[in-house]
């Protein structure tokens, strides 16, 4: 990923450099896996400091790096080592189906982008959070960026962290759940994934709170949401889970 940046990245950088007056450190926080019918939700937060790496110095080593869902699972992944290598601080925390079921998706997805940022110790002087709101629960001052992984380094970076431990933990649930194909869809409602949950019924690791409208197929009716049907195994823990 090494060269010239991009105009997209060094634009993002120079985001940040505003948001922190020309020098230190900046935070970036983002989530994925907020609208999947299956598997958990990811957060990440990164820390860029600007004392010790100026935006001219770091956009040509991430010339790749934007909104994650806009690049390639190769890109991503040859980012991924570069993010936590310059990156001066980092955290990656996961909330599983459960928590979401339990908790309400609205008040998870707002918590484990608090807790993510929490997780970097010491705090940041500057923390931004992708999307409209505030944070109610976090004790790190941030300010919200709507559509912040197209406008901030640090954002984007975070996004990448998240979007590639969730796509890895998916493929390695794929391996006991072969039959919904979470090696594709990662979890997300495409049409294979609704027709395989219209067949074989809700997994463990599918979120019960959430309304999904099933296919008929081949002329059957679908399996009741929420039910369970053919082989279901316990979830694989992910760190962090509450």
């Amino acid at each position: 990923m090494a060269g010239t940046a991009t105009a997209d990245a060094s634009t993002l950088f120079e985001y940040d450099l505003e948001a922190c007056g020309g020098d230190g450190e900046v935070a970036g926080a983002d989530e994925v896996g907020r609208g999947c019918l299956a598997g958990p939700i990811v957060a990440a937060a990164v820390v860029f400091d600007y004392s010790r790496m100026k935006p001219d110095a770091l956009a040509p080593l991430l010339s790749g790096l934007g909104d994650s869902k806009k690049l390639t699972a190769a890109v991503r992944e040859s980012l991924f080592p570069l993010i936590t290598r310059h990156a001066a601080r980092f955290s990656i925390i996961s909330y599983s189906n459960r928590t979401i079921d339990r908790d309400g998706l609205h008040v998870t997805n707002l918590r484990i982008l608090g807790r993510s940022l929490e997780a970097l110790m010491p705090a940041p002087a500057v923390a931004l959070v992708d999307g409209r709101q505030g944070l109610p629960e976090c004790l790190v001052d941030h300010h919200p960026v709507i559509k912040g992984d197209t406008k901030s380094a640090c954002i984007a970076a975070a996004s990448i962290l998240a979007k590639v431990t969730r796509d890895r933990l998916m493929h390695r649930l794929h391996e006991d759940y072969p039959e919904y194909g979470f090696d594709g869809h990662v979890g997300y409602g495409s049409k294979g994934h609704r027709e395989a949950i219209a067949i074989y019924g809700f997994s463990r690791l599918h979120r019960r709170s959430f309304n999904v409208t099933l296919p008929n197929i081949l002329g059957q009716e679908p399996a009741a949401a929420g039910s369970v049907a053919g082989r279901d195994k316990p979830a694989a823990a992910e760190p962090g889970t509450g």
